[in-house]
């Protein structure tokens, strides 16, 4: 029972709505408690971020802003009319004067954004200024808040960041693939359902409508719908939205919408053509999202490693599980996931995720393929090992260890452009 409730936490925790790309979100929603904090006019702010927010804020669209970009405009955005009780739907209510009184404060000083060198790559502090000096410290997750100060008296603290409640507990892949089979479906239908209604309206919208590049639309004029175009296209057209400042929230994963969305549109296209029941459906996206969580927990949210790769694994898991494949042929389906699309690099949030996301699921569903007939990248194989969970630890190692470089590169030349 405690990794069964270990697993049910988990899912709470990390399947929650958000409303737009979660790092402007995150910055928005430190700036609004900012705000409630200082309950008075702020006359200036000063916003520092680490490296990976500054990546992932520098080219992505706030939501219901009318597309307003950049760190400076989440945070007066958050400032001037977000409300910190809806968390990571922190913009849902603002209005035409809020984005008016943020757009003229930008021309002005008001604003000042500084780079925070820090040991945890989600890490932003804002500081502002009124009748009181009001801090607000967020990091590790988007909704950390760590610490509360006002005129120097701490109001609120935590030390660092209390870790979420991990899956691990002895936990192997084997037992989340126990999990998804025996669940009570009482304990997790109610949370995919709202996984599936959020995330497949999004992806409509972004095929009903143009936004960014139309990569999900692109992919059925040119390729056709025929399910595998398909999967690919509609979690393609939910990031397409979702990176040009779409209204509609998403339910993410790993602390990433993207990643939410590249987990459930392609099992939701394969359930549908295959026909399958409800309950293999929830079971499918049960097994789905914590196959993602697992590989991803130990590298932390952000990184140069690209999520889509990490969330394809666990789409793939789903549309294996969907075809009553083995367990033995789910590790496969991981393994030639990762042996392919691993390299894949994380360049911040923008429109070209969508084309990430279509890549990745494309891995997937030619991993699942050739694991049907049992056909596996070997141990040895490059980064790939006999072992799926010696796999998994080595991959998570990349993309936790072995890429600052390549992180500090990209953030580099992205400062330059």
């Amino acid at each position: 029972m405690e990794l069964y409730n270990a697993f049910i936490n988990r899912l709470n925790q990390e399947l929650i709505p958000a409303l737009g790309c979660t790092e402007p979100i995150a910055i928005a929603l430190a700036s609004a408690k900012a705000a409630d904090v200082m309950g008075g006019k702020i006359n200036r702010v000063c916003i520092k971020v680490s490296g990976n927010i500054l990546k992932n804020v520098k080219s992505v669209k706030v939501p219901n802003t009318n597309g307003m970009k950049g760190v400076d405009s989440a945070c007066v955005v958050g400032l001037i009319g977000g409300d910190s009780k809806l968390g990571l739907e922190v913009l849902e209510n603002l209005k035409e004067e809020d984005i008016q009184t943020a757009k003229d404060l930008l021309k002005t000083d008001f604003c000042t954004v500084e780079h925070l060198v820090s040991d945890d790559p989600l890490h932003i502090i804002v500081e502002a200024y009124g009748k009181d000096k009001v801090t607000v410290e967020l990091k590790g997750g988007h909704t950390d808040i760590i610490k509360i100060t006002k005129n120097d008296e701490v109001l609120f603290s935590k030390d660092e960041i209390k870790e979420k409640e991990e899956i691990k507990l002895d936990c192997k892949l084997r037992d989340i693939y126990d999990f998804a089979n025996t669940v009570k479906l009482e304990d997790v239908a109610p949370l995919i359902r709202q996984a599936i209604k959020n995330n497949t309206a999004i992806a409509n919208e972004g095929l009903n409508n143009s936004w960014g590049q139309s990569v999900g639309r692109t992919l059925l004029k040119a390729y056709g719908d025929d399910v595998y175009i398909k999967a690919r296209a509609l979690a393609a057209a939910g990031s397409d939205a979702r990176m040009s400042g779409c209204s509609m929230p998403v339910t993410i994963n790993s602390g990433s919408g993207n990643q939410g969305i590249t987990i459930t549109m392609p099992i939701v296209v394969f359930a549908e053509d295959l026909k399958v029941t409800e309950e293999k459906k929830i079971r499918a996206l049960v097994l789905a999202n914590l196959v993602a969580i697992y590989i991803k927990k130990d590298m932390g949210p952000l990184s140069a490693f690209c999520g889509t790769v990490t969330a394809s694994c666990g789409a793939g898991a789903g549309i294996a599980y969907l075809q009553d494949m083995s367990y033995e042929q789910i590790c496969m389906t991981i393994k030639n996931t990762l042996g392919n699309v691993s390299g894949l690099v994380c360049d911040g949030a923008k429109a070209s995720c969508a084309a990430k996301i279509s890549s990745s699921i494309d891995a997937c569903m030619l991993a699942v393929n050739m694991a049907k007939d049992n056909l596996c990248f070997e141990g040895g194989d490059g980064i790939i090992f006999e072992d799926i969970e010696d796999t998994i630890k080595g991959v998570a190692n990349i993309g936790k260890n072995a890429m600052h470089q390549t992180d500090e590169a990209i953030l580099d030349i992205m400062l330059q452009n």
